[in-house]
């Protein structure tokens, strides 16, 4: 089963990546100014990683592919790592709809 994984950053910012059950992140998140918010995104993650029509597919500058997540407002939620292979990406997108609705939240923030 995934995990939220909740982190503070340097700058006092926290987010989240969304880590399947292999540990591997599959989804990280923007900074968020509080905790609440960031719940907030984690929440937005597990009801929109429902609709394929949320994962906005991209390719990078250096032919590498990765993906976003976005809200129903069109606000990205959480971005993807790169990917050498577009079947790989989607790979990736098939375990955030797995694990995402399910997975724990682990706050390593405090």
């Amino acid at each position: 089963m995934g995990k939220f994984e909740i982190t503070k950053r340097k700058n006092g910012d926290y987010q989240f990546n969304l880590k399947a059950s292999n540990g591997q992140v599959i989804l990280s998140s923007q900074g968020y100014k509080s905790k609440t918010t960031c719940l907030n995104g984690i929440e937005s993650v597990r009801k929109n990683s429902a609709d394929d029509k949320k994962f906005d597919r991209q390719k990078s500058k250096s032919d590498k592919f990765y993906f976003n997540l976005k809200a129903t407002n069109g606000q990205i939620i959480g971005t993807s790592e790169m990917y050498e292979s577009e079947a790989s990406m989607e790979n990736g997108i098939a375990s955030v709809k797995k694990n995402a609705p399910d997975a724990k939240n682990d706050d390593k923030s405090e």
